[in-house]
């Protein structure tokens, strides 16, 4: 939330809220402005792209009037200085953390390339954002179906992307009726049928993820006149074979190392400098001092965690405090 205490809200019905209240926009036509302007926040949108955004290809001759007044309200409710004049536009001004939109595609781009835990974090943050369906009482307003399927779309692969994270993360057998209830509210996505397939068949079920595959090629086939994708086909063949690439990552299921109960909270720099000095360097040790109580073993167990795909053994926590007597640690590891 930004400095002043205002935050706005897209993922969802339109919500503007300052200090914990919500703003009455007023009239849809002001809730549409403030909506396509906040799509681009602090960048110009010109006059003539917000008339047709809001009254399409047949403006009326008072729309430039009309969209004069909705400015001056939303300066009313917002302040003067919230929406900036700027040559042939306007200009929405939004701090750092002000628009949920925003929130939600920063933790999309920081859970690529994540571990498998961190990005299953971050997604479900992300996915948290949304109140429901995105521009969702704004009607027929010209610009809202184009935003609305692009959002959607957004929303749609984050979900695909926190249940790739949970499958790698071995919660196969709890993600079964979630992927049930999104394969049967979006059909045509090959990927959620994928998703779908292996979690049957990691959870035991060959038979059911079987007909997960033959179910999604028949609505293809039928009712688009197309086969499944060739990934999907080949997951098909995998299954088949039980090829043993479909298990969890060997890294995984070797590692034994203990699962956090808790997400590392304000520790990204120092764990970061952890990964990189292992990842970066030839040393074949690396050692955490400080007094202690200040948590080098959880930081540790998370670098452990954030490497063990970057090995091929994975990686195993040998815990040396019951151990008084120095000969004992080789045994011990």
């Amino acid at each position: 939330m930004g400095a002043q205490g205002v935050e706005f809200r897209l993922l969802g019905p339109l919500e503007v809220i300052e200090d914990g209240r919500v703003l009455s926009v007023g009239s849809r036509r002001q809730r549409a402005l403030l909506t396509f302007l906040l799509l681009h926040a602090n960048t110009v949108v010109a006059r003539d792209r917000l008339i047709d955004a809001l009254w399409g290809e047949d403006p009326p001759e008072t729309a430039a009037n009309a969209l004069q007044v909705a400015v001056h309200a939303l300066r009313k409710l917002l302040g003067a200085d919230r929406i900036a004049t700027r040559g042939p536009g306007y200009l929405v001004r939004v701090e750092e953390g002000e628009l949920d939109l925003q929130r939600f595609t920063e933790s999309l781009e920081r859970a690529r390339g994540q571990s498998p835990a961190h990005a299953a974090e971050n997604l479900r943050e992300a996915l948290a954002l949304w109140t429901g369906p995105a521009l969702s009482d704004l009607g027929e307003t010209p610009f809202v179906e184009t935003e609305r399927a692009r959002l959607e779309e957004l929303h749609l692969a984050a979900i695909e992307d926190r249940v790739g994270a949970d499958l790698a993360l071995g919660r196969h057998a709890e993600l079964v009726p979630e992927l049930e209830s999104l394969v049967a509210a979006h059909p045509y996505r090959e990927r959620l049928r994928r998703e779908q397939m292996l979690a049957f068949y990691r959870s035991g079920r060959q038979a059911e993820a079987l007909e997960a595959y033959r179910a999604g090629r028949r609505l293809l086939v039928d009712e688009l006149g197309i086969e499944p994708g060739a990934e999907l086909q080949e997951l098909e063949r995998a299954i088949l074979r039980q090829d043993p690439a479909l298990a969890l990552p060997a890294t995984r299921a070797r590692s034994k190392l203990p699962a956090p109960l808790t997400p590392l909270v304000g520790r990204r720099l120092e764990l970061a400098a952890v990964t990189s000095l292992v990842r970066g360097s030839e040393a074949r040790l690396l050692t955490l001092t400080g007094p202690g109580g200040t948590g080098k073993t959880r930081l540790a167990l998370e670098a452990a965690w954030e490497l063990v795909h970057d090995f091929r053994d994975g990686g195993v926590f040998v815990d040396l405090a019951p151990i008084e007597d120095p000969a004992l640690v080789g045994s011990q590891i």
